[in-house]
């Protein structure tokens, strides 16, 4: 089984859904018998129904010899069996709390929501209501939510997170089959997501690939780290290209081919370039620019506008559990974020204005 990620203790920290689905590998003996398959994993896995397991096979999520296959296959001798399961990781209920809700799609089986800054995703330690999957739970308090077996719902239908003060798009399920066939998505790497952000600098390159190791900082745990050897961490890779530069900073646009804890947060600190007003990661400082008192005060302004990180998830394309189409969403930055743009914008104007006049 894949290991999970340990929490952070104040808020969710997390682009991906690494520790929200479970991973399993199983080799069949030389001496299986031939039964079914949904009979072998029931089992074999602790704590998982049969129709947990007919829905997994449904949604493409068990594969044996790296096929997917039916429910009513029978296993052989020697098979290579993997499944994928959407796995709420915590065991304390979730209370419903009525909240504003930015809805932007929904159907049978899946929503599309905004999330604002400074909401948290889910229940965490020391957090158990005001969160976004309270408000979920009272918006769909009369329909029924997939959990994992055994559990209470704390999460009903999470299948990816996105940072406390990062905004953005998300989606969740609204039945078992779909949070299995979502996270499936999400475990596969095959979700397409965008991002823009904000960051100190600019970059040598306008594109490129940023790849290392992510795991847990050992010197400071509230930080993720890239280990450039590979020794540590897990596989992470980001794209990235500017759309805008303005010589103290720059606009640009994350793609990321993986999803980890502080992905684009890290990797863009590893590179140099933290992000703007990311106090976790040294973005809270004046990373680039002059000594002037004057230019210390306004990016002061800038941090007051924002005082968080600037990263807004905004585009999310996957394919749809029933129909099997290809969905795609994008969204606009939000309000704080167009501000910061726009008062870096006539900085640079002002300034190139009066190098022109000198």
């Amino acid at each position: 089984m894949e290991d999970r990620e340990d929490w952070l203790p104040d808020e969710e920290e997390t682009n991906s859904g690494d520790d929200l689905y479970e991973h399993h590998r199983i080799v069949c003996d030389k001496g299986q018998t031939q039964i079914r398959i949904d009979k072998f994993l029931m089992d074999r896995l602790m704590r998982i129904s049969r129709n947990k397991i007919q829905n997994a096979c449904h949604a493409g999520a068990v594969l044996v010899n790296d096929k997917p296959i039916k429910p009513n296959y029978k296993v052989r001798p020697l098979d290579v069996i993997t499944i994928v399961l959407a796995h709420p990781p915590s065991t304390s209920g979730v209370i419903p709390e009525e909240m504003p809700l930015d809805i932007r799609y929904e159907d049978d089986d899946i929503i599309v929501l905004y999330k604002q800054p400074g909401l948290v995703v889910h229940p965490g330690l020391g957090i158990k209501s005001g969160t976004l999957v309270n408000g979920m739970a009272y918006y769909l308090q009369n329909k029924q939510l997939p959990v994992m077996e055994g559990n209470e719902p704390d999460r009903p239908g999470l299948v990816h997170r996105i940072d406390k003060d990062t905004s953005g798009l998300m989606v969740m399920a609204k039945n078992d089959y779909a949070m299995t066939f979502m996270a499936k998505q999400f475990f596969d790497h095959t979700i397409k997501r965008t991002y823009q952000a904000l960051i100190w600098g600019q970059p040598d390159e306008a594109e490129a690939t940023i790849t290392g190791n992510l795991g847990r900082n050992p010197k400071n745990r509230m930080q993720m780290t890239v280990f450039p050897d590979g020794d540590e961490g897990k596989h992470a890779v980001t794209h990235y290209k500017i759309l805008e530069a303005m010589y103290y900073v720059s606009l640009v646009e994350c793609t990321l081919e993986t999803g980890r804890t502080h992905q684009i947060r890290a990797h863009m600190k590893y590179l140099g370039h933290p992000l703007f007003s990311d106090a976790r990661y040294g973005g809270d400082d004046i990373v680039k620019g002059t000594v002037f008192t004057k230019y210390k005060q306004f990016v002061q302004n800038c941090f007051k506008i924002m005082p968080r990180q600037a990263l807004h998830a905004k585009s999310l394309g996957f394919v749809h559990p029933t129909t099997k189409q290809e969905m795609f969403f994008d969204t606009e930055l939000p309000e704080d974020f167009r501000q910061l743009l726009d008062k870096w914008r006539n900085y640079l104007n002002s300034r190139k204005q009066m190098m022109d006049e000198a």
